[in-house]
């Protein structure tokens, strides 16, 4: 089972690809940050994100992709933004004949670190023991995508689906 996951932004979108092997170890095949500017239109920015999303579905060939459930938070223009790019990558994904899996925060932080209100330092310090990383990470949003990935290979495994 090859899984593509996504922390979605617009400026920056953590990104991962994680692997279930055949002794039902994940491997981190990918990960990264991928940063747009600022000084670009918003509509080439997510041209941008979609063809980074086209490109690594081609090159590592995942079966499903997995994205973080939107939540707005105190500021609805930025919520609102992120909803239309996440629109965007799910409708690269389901183009794509990938099955596609939601979570909430509640639930990725549930599934890394086994308590729903977890902070970003328990969920960097289970993706770390959870998943071997061979790089160094900038980016919260890298470790985010990481954390979907993981979430999506055991919820969806013990539950059939994949």
């Amino acid at each position: 089972m090859r899984v593509l996951a996504v922390d979605p932004g617009y400026e920056r979108v953590g990104i991962a690809v994680i692997e279930k092997d055949s002794q039902h170890k994940e491997q981190l095949l990918y990960s990264d940050c991928f940063i747009t500017s600022s000084k670009l239109p918003f509509p080439e920015r997510l041209s941008l994100i979609g063809k980074e999303l086209e490109h690594l579905i081609e090159k590592h060939t995942p079966t499903a992709f997995a994205i973080e459930k939107l939540y707005f938070n105190t500021n609805q223009k930025t919520g609102l933004l992120v909803s239309e790019a996440r629109g965007m990558m799910l409708y690269v994904a389901i183009k794509n004949n990938l099955s596609t899996f939601e979570y909430t925060p509640l639930q990725i932080k549930s599934a890394v670190t086994g308590y729903g209100r977890g902070d970003k330092q328990q969920v960097i310090t289970m993706v770390h023991q959870l998943i071997s990383i061979e790089k160094e990470i900038k980016y919260d949003d890298e470790y985010d995508a990481i954390a979907i990935g993981l979430t999506c290979i055991a919820s969806e495994k013990s539950s059939g689906e994949l």
